[in-house]
């Protein structure tokens, strides 16, 4: 269908694919990721588009098995139905779609990631461990005494490359891994996990887990007890999770990221405002991951606005140092990363009292 629409359109409109997951694990993220792109689109339509032509969003469910989205994104390349892709999805995802994609079209991927990608034609927006968790143990070991962790992550790239690096940054600073483990993604049962993290003598726990597995290993850790003498940290935890974790399990729960919802600086304020007005008060949930989803459409647009063209080795040529007014504040691209202000939020309840710019 989106072929037909793209060829009886013509020339005229720019169809990209938003690979967003709307099922799984990470499904509680897709309203939010649909919400903020969509966003997007209508301020760049309304600026005139991307190169004349109107752009319009291609949906594609990134909850399903890497190989069904790869295979999907794949066949709408090589139709020419979309000239480009983005959305936030899991590491897993991205390391079967950009094979299949090959710097055909530019492809913005907009999660928060393990960090070392450069294919050609892919572009980054989200935070990666230089920028993020790093940072973050180092504040943990100078300000609340922190060096003991213990890992737990869902068994896929990302938790496992993210629990390397965490490990080399703690041996760095005199810190410790003190155990580590890895679950099936869809884990709902934590009990055997939370006998070993008690074991381990750990101060803090470093949570590497997708949307309800983290929603359910917060319920298990609170009612185990553990939430009263044993920090958490997630690189990749938000206001979806946050609210489906329940206040009585968020005790101690601390996160890093490039963007908050109640982040009290300008463009982050306005970018709330517009997107309350636009979808009204039951929209959904606005988070990190969300405006990733708007960052990634907006950075491709950029890059093809500055490059005069829609093809990958044009807009590679023009993308170091390409810099430009986000939700995030100031971004610039380096290295085909983008470059951000990170900060450093702690529970409150059911929201994030951001306590300092990492």
């Amino acid at each position: 269908m989106a072929e037909s629409l793209s060829r009886a359109r013509g020339r005229d409109v720019l169809d990209m694919a938003l690979v967003i997951p709307l099922q799984g694990p990470a499904g509680i993220f897709g309203p939010s990721c649909e919400s903020c792109a969509a966003l997007a689109v209508q301020e760049i339509n309304a600026d005139g588009g991307v190169l004349g032509r109107e752009l319009n969003l291609v949906p594609v469910d990134g909850g399903r098995s890497p190989e069904e989205v790869a295979i999907e994104v794949d066949a709408l390349v090589s139709a020419g139905a979309v000239q480009a892709v983005t959305g936030w999805h899991i590491s897993a995802v991205r390391e079967a779609v950009a094979p299949r994609i090959h710097g055909r079209v530019p492809y913005a991927y907009t999660a928060l990631y393990e960090g070392g990608e450069d294919r050609p034609g892919l572009f980054l927006t989200g935070e990666t461990p230089d920028l993020q968790l790093g940072p973050t143990l180092d504040w943990f070991a100078g300000t609340a005494g922190v060096q003991r962790w213990t890992i737990v992550g869902d068994d896929y790239v990302w938790p496992r490359r993210s629990a390397t690096t965490a490990a080399r940054y703690l041996r760095r600073i005199g810190g410790t891994v003190c155990d580590e483990m890895f679950v099936p993604l869809g884990t709902s049962d934590f009990s055997g996990v939370l006998g070993r993290v008690e074991a381990s003598g750990c101060d803090a726990v470093l949570m590497l887990l997708i949307g309800d597995d983290a929603v359910a290993f917060n319920r298990a850790f609170a009612a185990a007890g553990l939430d009263r003498d044993i920090l958490r940290f997630s690189s990749l935890i938000e206001e979806n999770v946050l609210l489906a974790s329940g206040s009585e399990s968020t005790r101690g729960l601390m996160t890093s990221a490039g963007y908050f919802e109640d982040l009290a600086t300008s463009s982050g304020l306005e970018f709330a405002a517009t997107y309350f007005r636009e979808f009204g008060d039951d929209a959904p949930v606005l988070n990190s991951l969300g405006e990733s989803c708007y960052e990634g459409v907006r950075l491709l647009t950029e890059l093809m606005r500055r490059a005069g063209s829609t093809q990958v080795p044009a807009m590679m040529s023009v993308a170091d140092g390409l810099a430009y007014e986000s939700p995030r504040g100031t971004v610039e691209l380096r290295d085909r990363h983008l470059r951000q202000r990170v900060f450093l939020a702690v529970a409150d309840g059911l929201t994030w009292d951001v306590v300092q710019q990492l």
